[in-house]
């Protein structure tokens, strides 16, 4: 561990007096805490020969919260010290009016650790990670006389939090995490595609900048980039689609995750409201949320209200089986939470969000799945892609997929979009694959103005009936 921990009971503030003003705050309030958090982040990129980008950044504050049934008092500074508490303290108070509230019960502690508290950044020194930028750039363009343009990043961070409880419990978790990303640009015969792949997780630098690591991810890059080189056009209409294990994972993620979290649900807006309990998949179909796998981007020791992550089924053999929870919204629907209270920093109040959410694997072989396509697509990775909370409808672009005839893959197509919604596309799953892989660790998620790092992950699946967005063949 470095020597230079984030300590502001030690440098910042008394504890005693900061555990009585915090008491202050939430006196009569159902439930609340302060948050606090130092972060350490490091961006390079290197494009074009040279390097591109070269940042640092050093943050830190905290954020102090009352809760009074459905109303939130939350107020933040980047000052951690005693008056700036004693304003905060005003702030939050005003969601606790005249008090009367039924104080709720304390998250329980917990010794596990998931991940290493050293400091990615402090991994390399400066020049060595440049040389690998470099050392990739050189790698790319030396494989193929295609390659025009190579992107090569790396950014770590070190987010450091403590929670203080007016119970007087003081939870702390120190979050590493790390992340390589190569794009690649091809052009032949004035056609360009780009192709990009990366990954990282809760874990230092040091494997992402082996040789062994960065040249596979290198050589992924190009491969779809030339993939795309001779892509035709997507076709359009409805048909059955055989997604890819791991990455593709994102649909199951923005298109069903986002629906199974509390606060949608609680105020019935999300399209699984009122469900619980109900089949609302195919039978086969088991969906977890895991925020306890080690060393993953979206796990977390504890969340950001001092909750233990916890391993939580939503689907069961296609019956909905919970959904995600803060401590709020767990309060107000009368279950317990389960350790999915986040937040992107001291600046936000927390709320449901996903960690690692997954689909388990069946025991079909993937190529028995495609095989069952007469004419559909087969698409192995995602792009961007959008989703109506409400009705769960979804739009995702492809960036790698090829046409299927008669059970053989055919050409790749350029421009495929999958449209749909999440409940129809539950039940009209028709095989799981027996290949369920998590993705390289790339994702962040967005909600409510919110971003913070989330895994994904299935296997193989075949869906009847999506509409593909693309050309008129």
């Amino acid at each position: 561990m470095s020597q230079d921990n984030f300590r502001p009971f030690e440098t910042h503030m008394d504890k005693d007096r900061a555990l009585q003003l915090v008491r202050d705050a939430t006196y009569g309030a159902d439930d609340g805490e302060l948050f606090l958090e130092r972060r350490k982040s490091e961006v390079l990129s290197f494009e074009e020969g040279r390097v591109k980008t070269a940042s640092y950044d050093a943050s830190e504050g905290f954020g102090l919260r009352a809760l009074k049934g459905e109303t939130a008092g939350y107020a933040h500074s980047t000052t951690v010290d005693e008056h700036a508490l004693k304003r905060a303290v005003a702030t939050a108070r005003l969601a606790v009016g005249d008090g009367g509230g039924t104080w709720a019960e304390a998250p329980l502690g917990t010794n596990r650790k998931l991940y290493s508290d050293e400091n990615p950044m402090a991994q390399a020194t400066f020049p060595a990670k440049i040389d690998v930028l470099r050392e990739i750039d050189a790698f790319v363009r030396g494989i193929d006389p295609r390659v025009v343009q190579v992107s090569a990043s790396m950014a770590s961070s070190l987010q450091e939090v403590a929670i203080l409880r007016p119970e007087g419990t003081l939870v702390t978790d120190t979050r590493p995490m790390s992340r390589l990303n190569i794009t690649v640009i091809v052009e032949d015969n004035g056609r360009r595609e780009i192709g990009s792949m990366g990954g990282g997780g809760r874990a230092g630098l040091i494997g992402l900048l082996s040789r062994d690591h960065w040249e596979g991810v290198a050589r992924d890059a190009l491969r779809v980039a030339l993939v795309n080189l001779n892509a035709e056009p997507a076709p359009a209409g409805v048909m059955d689609v055989v997604l890819g294990p791991g990455w593709p994972g994102i649909l199951l993620h923005e298109a069903i995750g986002h629906g199974l979290e509390a606060d949608f649900n609680r105020k019935g807006s999300s399209a699984f409201a009122g469900l619980m309990g109900q089949q609302i998949a195919a039978k086969g179909v088991t969906v977890l949320d895991d925020g306890t796998i080690a060393d993953r981007r979206g796990s977390i020791t504890v969340d950001d209200e001092g909750t233990p992550s916890a391993k939580n089924t939503l689907i069961e053999d296609g019956v909905l089986a919970s959904y995600m929870q803060d401590r709020q919204n767990a309060r107000l629907m009368g279950v317990a939470p389960t350790g999915n209270g986040r937040r992107e920093s001291y600046a936000h109040a927390p709320m449901p969000r996903m960690t690692n959410t997954y689909m388990l694997g069946g025991d079909t072989a993937p190529e028995a799945l495609v095989a069952e396509l007469k004419d559909g697509i087969y698409a192995v990775g995602f792009g961007g892609g959008q989703v109506d909370i409400t009705n769960g409808k979804f739009v995702f672009s492809c960036t790698e997929a090829y046409r299927v005839k008669n059970g053989v893959v055919g050409a790749p197509v350029k421009g495929a979009t999958l449209i749909g919604d999440g409940a129809t596309a539950l039940k009209h799953i028709r095989g799981i694959g027996n290949d369920m892989a998590l993705d390289p660790g790339m994702g962040n998620c967005g909600k409510a103005g919110q971003w913070v790092p989330v895994g994904v992950g299935q296997p193989s699946l075949l869906i009847g009936g999506l509409t593909i967005g693309g050309a008129v063949a």
